[in-house]
């Protein structure tokens, strides 16, 4: 409907900026004629919208303007309860759940297409302790402190400036920032034990987005595989990758990227026995048959 295209122009603007018509006609799949007639009923509607000329020329809406009545449409308003409630499953957050009760009031309904249950997330009391402590620490900006034993089975005391709280590769993470080194790291909350926020502020202050970026880089290994046709379901389902190559006889390559040092990858590759082998990189190679020896010596002992 053209009034659901008019609110999303707006709201589009509202979050990008100066756009041009081509980019706009191009995001909702009209033509740029469509796009300019939706821009002058926009401005005959009151949105203040701004046009300028040049190579970085467009339409924006004026710089203060807060679109304040209900922007989403009643299908959108689904989505973002299915994400909630998926988040729900995850995490027992008061705040969370008020803001879940406030949408399902405007009208959600039960007959969604899809649904998330990500409970496997909860992990267990003491972890949804640690998140709401946390969340706290970041709100108010405060530093904490915890002792951690990291994946070489060191023990350690850290002393960080908590950023913010991930769930990834199956498990709740904490990214923080050590003014000592001046750098961001991330830690798996269910290897943090003692944990406490204490009363010192951060000493700047952090964007997410940013500390994301530098830890996305951190200890991750690309790992290509030669595996039987009869483990290709269970690549998929375990190790998040793609195939590169299937041969004849249904054996394939595979590649995927995990954190080296986590052991949920490592552990399903060593479960696939000789239905597989590892291709590159030549250390993970080298961490297989390694493993295998000191197997075979334990058991023979």
């Amino acid at each position: 409907m053209k009034i659901d295209r008019l609110i999303s122009i707006v709201v589009y603007l509202l979050n990008h900026g100066r756009t041009s018509a081509q980019k706009l006609a191009e995001e909702f799949e009209v033509s740029p004629r469509t796009i300019m007639r939706d821009l002058e009923t926009l401005d005959l509607a009151g949105i203040p919208i701004q046009s300028f000329c040049g190579a970085d020329g467009g339409y924006q809406i004026m710089d203060g303007f807060v679109l304040e009545k209900q922007a989403a449409t009643s299908r959108e308003y689904d989505w973002i309860v299915t994400a909630l409630k998926g988040m729900a499953s995850a995490y027992c957050n008061k705040h969370l759940k008020q803001a879940l009760e406030k949408l399902q009031s405007l009208g959600h309904t039960e007959d969604a297409a899809v649904s998330l249950d990500l409970s496997a997330a909860a992990e267990d009391g003491k972890i949804n302790g640690h998140l709401m402590q946390l969340e706290d620490a970041i709100e108010k900006k405060r530093v904490v402190r915890f002792s951690y034993t990291n994946s070489h089975n060191e023990a350690k005391k850290i002393q960080l400036e908590p950023v913010c709280l991930q769930y990834k590769w199956y498990h709740w993470y904490l990214i923080g920032y050590y003014e000592k080194y001046q750098d961001y790291c991330m830690f798996k909350l269910v290897r943090m034990e003692n944990l406490e926020v204490t009363d010192i502020q951060n000493s700047r202050a952090h964007n997410p987005s940013d500390a994301a970026i530098k830890d996305n880089s951190n200890d991750i290994v690309h790992i290509k595989l030669y595996g039987r046709a009869i483990i290709k379901t269970k690549c998929r389902e375990y190790l998040n990758g793609r195939i590169t190559q299937e041969f004849e006889n249904g054996d394939f390559e595979f590649c995927f990227s995990v954190p080296e040092h986590e052991t949920f990858w490592y552990g399903v590759i060593l479960s696939f026995g000789n239905r597989v082998r590892i291709i590159e990189p030549p250390r993970i190679k080298e961490r297989i048959l390694k493993t295998c020896k000191e197997i075979q010596m334990e058991y023979e002992g």
